[in-house]
């Protein structure tokens, strides 16, 4: 990998952060939230409510459809997205091919401790983005040493095969929309242009 490989990168996005924490507060109540699989790499709580996963794992259990490292090309949206149109908004607005996608909430004084997502970067032909719903100043998410400035309603890119963290050090709990992509010439455009 290039000693140049791009940390972090705000991708343009228009988010309609009130809709979008409103379907939030309803997703809530839904009992597919699950915890995070890789407890080795968190202290507190940190779950996942899975919103598109591989075809196979439709109508399987929510670790399957959260978690899932098998390889493949077919995916699809769970049936919640159905109610979820400002999050289908964000996914409209994506010119990739999107894998998998989830809503992930790190609560209140929690720690992603400092990992490595080994070959998930648009070096490798993928893409990791984040859209903050529910965060506050006291949230900080920390790539090769450097803090991302991210704020509520913005779109992000994050190389995760570079060290990672992230401290909810709040009293909030901190909520992301989290989505993997094809790395295509379309995304790697919007990523590169921001560091222009």
């Amino acid at each position: 990998m290039s000693k140049l490989a791009i940390s972090f990168a705000q991708l343009s996005c228009n988010i309609e952060l009130e809709a979008l924490q409103a379907e939030v507060g309803r997703l809530l109540q839904h009992n597919s939230w699950v915890a995070h699989v890789n407890t080795a790499d968190y202290q507190g709580e940190w779950d996942v409510l899975p919103l598109r996963c591989q075809q196979q794992h439709l109508n399987a259990h929510p670790i399957l459809q959260g978690f899932s490292i098998n390889a493949g090309d077919n995916w699809e949206n769970l049936p919640l997205l159905q109610h979820c149109p400002a999050i289908e908004a964000i996914f409209s607005q994506l010119h990739c091919p999107i894998k998998a996608a989830r809503l992930m909430r790190l609560k209140a004084g929690a720690h992603i401790t400092e990992h490595r997502d080994h070959r998930l970067s648009i070096e490798f032909g993928e893409a990791r983005l984040h859209v903050p719903i529910c965060t506050s100043a006291d949230v900080s998410f920390i790539v090769n040493n450097k803090k991302i400035p991210m704020h509520a309603a913005e779109l992000w890119y994050f190389n995760a095969d570079q060290p990672h963290q992230v401290l909810n050090q709040s009293r909030e709990d901190r909520i992301n929309l989290v989505i993997d992509c094809v790395a295509n010439d379309w995304l790697c455009q919007q990523i590169k242009a921001d560091i222009l």
